[in-house]
């Protein structure tokens, strides 16, 4: 199903010489793990229990300049307290940057992980029976 959602590049992101910082790259996945849990979940960030647990980034080619950045997400795989979100950036047209990143549901108050709720799983149209 790959989610997709814009994301604007500020001056704030640019370096120097006007690319892009490369840590800018996470924070445009993480804004679209933040759309992609508002639209299909139905969660606000301020509602999610969920730690980062990994982040990978492939980068292809700089950004240069301001505009927007286009994000498809995707959810491969969920196990039973884990979920991998796969990501491909593309900025005018050209695939910029590709990613994964895996996700951990931790109860809110003790911290220890927890099993993906069944409603999120529905969501993202994975098996409810699925383990880590």
């Amino acid at each position: 199903m790959p989610y997709r959602a814009e994301v604007d590049v500020r001056f704030q992101d640019l370096d120097a010489v006007g690319h892009v910082n490369n840590a800018v790259y996470a924070t445009y996945c993480e804004q679209a793990r933040v759309d992609f849990f508002e639209d299909v979940i139905g969660l606000r960030s301020t509602d999610l229990n969920i730690v980062l647990a990994s982040l990978e980034l492939q980068y292809r080619r700089p950004i240069e300049g301001t505009g927007t950045v286009s994000v498809e997400l995707d959810v491969p795989e969920v196990g039973n307290s884990s979920f991998t979100m796969a990501y491909e950036l593309t900025y005018e047209g050209e695939v910029v940057a590709t990613g994964e990143s895996v996700q951990v549901v931790v109860d809110p108050e003790t911290r220890e992980s927890v099993r993906v709720p069944d409603a999120w799983r529905e969501a993202v149209g994975a098996e409810t029976g699925s383990e880590d």
